[in-house]
């Protein structure tokens, strides 16, 4: 199967909002494999891998958030090496 990897950074009112759980739920619904943890600066790292369709659309929800939320921007780019396995479904990773 063929896949699309990013890897995202969500700054903004994105942390004590629901926006992990939400993500969490959004990416299932579009069938996107992956994982989202909050960072110690506030924001929240994501790792989105699936369909061009379903990333861009995770990507088009991570610009949104949940309704509580706040985002004031997203940063997308390349995974790193140790992100390239495929993955089999999305998770809620240990804040770091």
């Amino acid at each position: 199967m063929q896949y699309r990897t990013i890897r995202l950074r969500i700054f903004g009112r994105v942390q004590g909002v629901g926006y992990r759980e939400a993500m969490c739920r959004e990416a299932e619904r579009l069938g996107v494999a992956g994982w989202v943890r909050n960072r110690a600066d506030g924001s929240v790292e994501a790792l989105a891998q699936g369909s061009d369709a379903g990333v861009a659309a995770l990507l088009a929800w991570a610009r949104r958030g949940p309704p509580a939320a706040r985002v004031e921007r997203v940063e997308s780019g390349p995974p790193g090496d140790e992100d390239a396995p495929p993955y089999a479904r999305f998770e809620r990773r240990s804040s770091v």
